[in-house]
């Protein structure tokens, strides 16, 4: 199965918020080993030691591939007139399971898969795979099928070894050499499994139209890779709060030459706030908003802010918030305070924003500071 090409605005709630209310499914991130105490350190910080990055807002084209090959469904292999089988399903491989080897030999991609499949099913026997479920790893035996309409060994499965996709980029951290983007993690558009990245980069994109929200529908953002496009950094992890890796020098078309300091998540404030994002070309823009409500919270979690478009600028061009401006940067009193994240899907010109906090620790910034 090829890659795919999204938008990277792949979380939306349906959420109704009344008066000042909000409720929210999510619980808080786990902490991962070392992450408390990072975490409180950074908060232990007076605000003046706190660390200082530019803001982002380009539209940044996103490429990259899956530490495995994932499984994304499965399908029926002709065996005979009578009889159509998906060996796969048999053994009890499910969509969102992340196939990492095949008789010993490590999987980087697709590549590899046709070959040892078509090798175990000429000798008539079963392959040995490993595979990763929800981050327990397992074992199965799974005997190809032979496809005779296509005449060619099958496992009976769809499997996905890439993605590519449009999104913003939330900051860039100049002295460490890194970025953080997104403000969401990048799930498979057919398993919702998180994607386990192994490899991919981040390169320069630019905005050719945008379909705007309403109601139930969030829009999106069109947009294309730039031919001969600059690789802007790579990508090395895939969290809640985003993608993350190195960058080497600043993006162009920064509305920042110099580094802002960033609000810790107790300085966030109700009360107006801008974002940066671009909705034409590769112009970041400036962009009023109301930060309407700020969730109190002690540990990683991804809704810690909920904002509303107050720009009649930007509600003229989006209607709102749309795919594809996920990452954009919220600014507060000279400071960066979080990233757009989740859209409301019946009421698009608000929406939930995470603290940067959380996202500066997922980059390895706020452990350097």
């Amino acid at each position: 199965m090829p890659g795919l090409f999204l938008v990277f605005f792949l979380t939306a709630t349906a959420a109704v918020h009344e008066g000042r209310s909000y409720a929210s499914t999510d619980a808080p991130a786990p902490a991962a080993s070392g992450q408390a105490d990072t975490v409180r350190s950074f908060a232990d910080r007076s605000p003046g030691s706190a660390p200082r990055v530019i803001p982002g807002g380009q539209t940044i084209g996103v490429k990259v591939k899956s530490d495995g090959v994932l499984v994304v469904g499965h399908h029926r292999v002709e065996v005979s007139d009578e009889s159509k089988i998906s060996p796969g399903e048999a053994v009890g491989l499910l969509p969102g399971d992340l196939l990492t080897a095949m008789d010993g030999v490590r999987l980087g991609g697709v590549a590899r898969v046709a070959d040892l499949v078509k090798q175990a099913g000429e000798q008539n026997r079963p392959l040995r795979i490993t595979f990763n479920r929800s981050g327990r790893v397992r074992n199965v035996d799974l005997k190809p099928a032979y496809d005779r309409t296509d005449r060619v060994w099958r496992l009976g499965l769809y499997i996905r070894d890439s993605a590519a996709g449009v999104g913003t980029l939330t900051f860039y951290d100049p002295r460490q050499g890194v970025y953080g983007a997104l403000g969401h993690v990048i799930t498979d558009i057919n398993t919702g499994t998180p994607i386990v990245v192994g490899s991919g980069h981040i390169v320069e994109s630019s905005v050719t139209s945008i379909s705007k929200s309403q109601d139930g529908d969030p829009g999106e953002k069109r947009a294309h890779f730039l031919k001969e496009s600059r690789v802007l950094g790579n990508v090395r992890s895939n969290t809640d709060f985003g993608i993350f890796g190195r960058m080497d020098r600043s993006p162009g078309h920064s509305l920042y030459q110099e580094p802002v300091p960033v609000a810790l998540s107790s300085e966030v404030k109700e009360g107006p706030a801008q974002i940066l994002t671009v909705v034409e070309g590769q112009q970041v823009e400036r962009f009023d908003v109301e930060i309407i409500h700020v969730a109190k919270q002690s540990e990683p979690a991804t809704k810690g802010m909920v904002l509303r478009i107050t720009d009649s600028r930007l509600i003229d061009k989006t209607g709102g918030i749309v795919q594809g401006m996920s990452g954009s940067p919220i600014l507060q009193n000279g400071k960066l305070v979080g990233a757009v994240t989740h859209v409301f899907v019946n009421d698009p010109k608000s929406g939930y924003g995470c603290f940067i906090e959380w996202m500066l620790h997922d980059s390895g910034a706020a452990a350097a500071a």
